[in-house]
């Protein structure tokens, strides 16, 4: 009998567990390690920032499904792996042996990066439940008071859609409460250029999104290195090719939300021949730890290089479709190896991504995810803001009922029209 604990319950960890289970044996122990048994849909945040939803519609208690399934929830929390005795050091003193691990934590929030940065500091976010009931009370306030607004995504950020949905969804949501007229807003971005993503643009991105910005009057700002937020204003500087600063910005602001820069979470950094200087994991083509055979990773706490130099450091997204693909992967390795094979699957790290613009929106497909691409489509309309509706109620039904089928691949086959996206590949 095989024990596999897998470290995180987001979006990534919860379907881990659920597959892992329909992988291995009946008498496999699966552990699954979270700090609290509540799963939260992060990509509803933005919705709920401008009180489209309420926390309860985006969150679910996982320990009726992992009960149904037989996965053991550790809802301790965990202060450190320690690969070497192969065990996880819980946050109540005890300890989890595993003969497996995946870790699939996700990032901690770098906002002590820059001053004045974060929902305890300045400014607002949409990256955890709490945030985006924070920044629901500063809508709120600011819904009062109109003002100048600045949304975008900070130096080193490799998560840019969100950025952008929440950009949009408040422009529609200051229209509903007939304010939009008083509150300029200005998109500031580390990208290189708009729709960028960190993937250098998929399909047209570029073009969709820069007229999208520019048919809803948002201002942008490329290429930005923010270096301070004030209550009153976001500090950047624009960085020209060369590195040098084109121009130094002081832009007025009553209310910001910026996306952070990711590193790893404190239970894995440091831990030499796990994790880069950054804290996140590092993995070969089969998710595999290289030093520590028997650890996976998957999702956002994978290391990833960035795709090349940019004038402002911008990582590569973790999209919805590359976390299941990582996932699909590990469990068939994992599965192997429990039997004495070898892991021979790896994801196919293809980009399937839905942006919500609240009454609208654009989706695109990247075939592979990191150019050149055999698939490179983009496209926007009313259907994206309906399709997204449409993952968030099956991706909440499928953690209830503690399933693991993909949507990703589901959503290319059916509603894209695209019949070769296929999550994993084969030695």
């Amino acid at each position: 009998m095989a024990k596999i604990a897998v470290l995180g319950a987001g979006l990534g960890g919860s379907i881990m567990a659920y597959e892992l289970r329909d992988q291995v044996g009946r008498d496999d122990e699966i552990i699954l390690i979270n700090r609290g048994s509540i799963y939260s849909f992060v990509p509803s945040n933005p919705w709920v920032a401008v009180g489209w939803r309420e926390r309860e519609d985006v969150e679910i208690d996982l320990a009726p499904a992992c009960a149904k399934r037989n996965i053991r929830l550790r809802p301790e929390g965990a202060a450190r792996v320690i690969p070497s005795e192969n065990r996880v050091a819980m946050l109540d003193g005890s300890s989890v042996e595993y003969d497996y691990l995946v870790i699939a934590t996700g990032p901690e929030l770098a906002f002590d990066e820059i001053e004045g940065f974060g929902p305890e500091a300045k400014t607002q976010s949409v990256c955890h439940i709490d945030h985006a009931l924070m920044t629901k009370a500063a809508f709120e306030r600011l819904v009062a008071n109109p003002g100048p607004v600045v949304i975008g995504a900070v130096q080193g950020a490799s998560c840019f859609g969100p950025a952008y949905e929440f950009a949009f969804i408040l422009d529609k949501a200051l229209r509903d409460a007939k304010v939009r007229d008083r509150v300029p807003m200005t998109f500031v971005t580390s990208e290189p250029y708009i729709g960028h993503l960190g993937l250098d643009g998929v399909g047209d991105t570029k073009g969709l999104l820069e007229s999208a910005l520019r048919s809803k009057h948002i201002k942008w700002i490329t290429n930005a290195r923010v270096t301070k937020f004030t209550s009153e204003e976001v500090l950047a500087e624009e960085i020209n090719d060369d590195g040098t600063v084109k121009a130094a910005h002081a832009i007025a602001s009553r209310f910001t939300m910026m996306l952070p820069a990711f590193r790893g979470v404190a239970a894995v950094r440091d831990i030499e021949g796990l994790t880069n200087p950054r804290g996140f994991i590092l993995a070969d083509k089969h998710q595999q730890n290289p030093t520590f055979k028997n650890i996976f990773s998957v999702g956002v706490c994978v290391a990833i290089p960035p795709m090349g130099k940019t004038p402002v450091p911008v990582g590569v997204p973790k999209t919805g479709f590359m976390i299941e693909s990582m996932v699909t992967a590990t469990a068939h390795n994992i599965a192997r190896m429990i039997e004495g094979g070898a892991p021979n699957a790896q994801g196919t790290w293809n980009a399937v991504c839905l942006a919500d613009f609240g009454d609208g929106g654009i989706a695109f497909v990247a075939q592979p995810q990191i150019p050149p691409r055999n698939v490179n489509w983009s496209s926007q309309g009313k259907w994206v803001h309906a399709a997204k509706i449409g993952f968030e109620k099956y991706f909440l039904y499928k953690v209830r009922q503690g399933k693991s089928e993909p949507f990703y691949e589901k959503l290319a086959l059916q509603a894209l029209g695209i019949d070769k996206l296929k999550a994993v590949s084969f030695d």
